[in-house]
């Protein structure tokens, strides 16, 4: 079986991703790349996370192309391959329909620093405009958005995250759930203070050296 270890860490994090809450059903999509390979292992469209098997994975080259797998891959495929193609430093792709990060997106707001756990994306989220799922469109739009940063949403969509692991992705996912609760209740209560982007820089560059790789 062609990314072994891909195929099943593609099971365990999609897995994550619901327990955490972070999507239900089927919904949302996550891939992995092995660059040395040249080959994608991505979430099989429409399989519920729990009955998804390592060989239910598909197996792409980056130009699409199926190379392993019985089942369609994702409907998102587009700007998953898109991001992969024109960000080196990524080999891991989440996209999740998540609660709050979604409620932002669906006000059609960027995510600002107000926590500075945002900077698991950058010195904050950018919105992507919104377009029909699958589409071109709309894997553009997530592209021009993103630039550099780690995360952007998706207007009345969701969230996609980005990272050189699986878990880097998965990580911003969850952190970023966070602060878009927590920028939601301090709109709740009223005008929210954002730190600078002089802080966010600092905590940015901090942040290369936080934690344990995953």
């Amino acid at each position: 079986m062609r990314l072994e270890n891909e195929r099943n860490a593609i099971v365990e994090y999609g897995r994550k991703l619901i327990t955490a809450q972070l999507t239900t059903g089927s919904g949302g999509n996550l891939s992995l790349y092995n660059r040395a390979e040249g080959l994608l292992a991505i979430k099989p469209s429409g399989v519920d996370y729990f009955e998804m098997r390592p060989e239910d994975v598909v197996v792409m080259d980056i130009d699409g192309c199926v190379v392993e797998g019985d089942l369609a891959p994702s409907s998102e495929t587009r700007f998953h391959l898109a991001l992969l193609r024109n960000r080196e430093d990524i080999n891991a792709v989440v996209h999740t329909h998540q609660v709050y990060a979604t409620t932002i997106a669906c006000m059609r707001w960027e995510l600002p620093a107000v926590h500075y756990l945002v900077g698991f994306s950058g010195n904050k989220v950018p919105l992507a405009e919104y377009a029909t799922f699958g589409t071109q469109e709309l894997s553009d739009n997530i592209l021009r958005a993103i630039g550099n940063y780690n995360a952007c949403l998706m207007a009345n969509h969701g969230i996609v995250t980005v990272g050189a692991t699986l878990g880097a992705a998965f990580a911003a996912a969850e952190e970023l759930e966070l602060v878009s609760r927590l920028y939601y209740q301090t709109r709740c209560m009223g005008e929210p203070a954002i730190l600078p982007d002089s802080e966010m820089e600092v905590i940015c560059e901090k942040f290369k050296t936080y934690g344990q790789r995953r």
